[in-house]
């Protein structure tokens, strides 16, 4: 009787240990994935697309934590990445990411795909038309390196000038212009005081990066009087996402490619800011 005992309170050990393991196997197989948190750097009205990608469930889905931060300054978007006081950023146009790279070759950071073209503006509130604009009028350009060549670049697409030859992704400057029929006077300015020298008399137009006009409310195909045409090689305007060297093998921050051109984050960028036209090529079209 102590023998059968013995066997019965042993199988009761058994079962208790099976029972406790498929429990413990359970909880593990049931265990979410744990959410990757990325702090991602932007500014203007991007800083409001990606809060809105943040919270959105799609987000959730990809158990991809993000915080957002907003800068001012795009010069220390770049450097607050490369010292991974964030860990993405997304502002800047491939022209601005090539151009930094080259002058901090040992802070470089590394981009992970495109996002969207803003077409830039030229805008008056004098002139209806390119061709109206007077001779020894005075046209405003951004004054940041890449803006400026942008603007320069848009300014000889309009016929207003004509540069030196120069590659696609190369920046200009105004000592670039060869000639200057009309003998324009170009003013170089803080790329957020473009809008308000709208209403500058003596200002014949501006050259408007398509964020800061959104948020002055400008619809770069409504109000400008000229805009960079999307079927011209516009490659160096392209926007993309970037990360630091720590994470740029890393497949969490691929999912934010992926997070970007999902169709519902698309379908509401395009509801709220018609003027950032996707992008969804890799960085090697880019660097062709």
């Amino acid at each position: 009787m102590k023998k059968k005992s013995k066997y019965i309170l042993f199988g009761i050990v058994i079962l208790g240990v099976a029972i406790a393991g498929f429990g413990t196997y359970a909880t593990l197989s049931n265990k979410q994935p744990t959410d990757t948190k990325i702090t991602i750097g932007s500014q203007g009205t991007d800083t409001v697309v990606w809060k809105h990608i943040a919270d959105s469930k799609v987000a959730k889905q990809k158990h991809l934590n993000i915080e957002v931060k907003d800068f001012t300054d795009s010069n220390s978007l770049n450097k607050a990445l490369a010292n991974d006081e964030i860990q993405v950023n997304a502002f800047q146009s491939y022209a601005f990411y090539t151009t930094y790279n080259k002058n901090n070759p040992d802070k470089k950071v590394y981009a992970l795909g495109t996002t969207y073209i803003q077409p830039m503006g030229i805008y008056s509130g004098k002139y209806k038309s390119i061709s109206s604009i007077p001779k020894n009028s005075t046209v405003a350009i951004a004054n940041d390196a890449a803006a400026e060549s942008r603007g320069l670049k848009l300014l000889e697409s309009a016929g207003l000038v004509t540069l030196n030859k120069h590659q696609v992704d190369e920046l200009v400057a105004p000592s670039d212009v060869k000639e200057n029929p009309k003998q324009l006077k170009i003013k170089t300015v803080e790329s957020t005081s473009t809008p308000s020298l709208l209403h500058d008399d003596g200002i014949a137009a501006v050259a408007i990066d398509n964020n800061t006009a959104q948020i002055s409310k400008l619809d770069v195909f409504k109000d400008a009087i000229f805009h960079e045409k999307l079927d011209q090689n516009t490659k160096s305007n392209v926007n993309v996402i970037v990360t630091n060297k720590k994470h740029v093998n890393d497949e969490n921050y691929k999912k934010i490619m992926h997070l970007y051109h999902d169709k519902k984050i698309q379908k509401w960028i395009k509801a709220n800011y018609s003027g950032k036209v996707e992008i969804n090529k890799s960085i090697s079209e880019l660097e062709k």
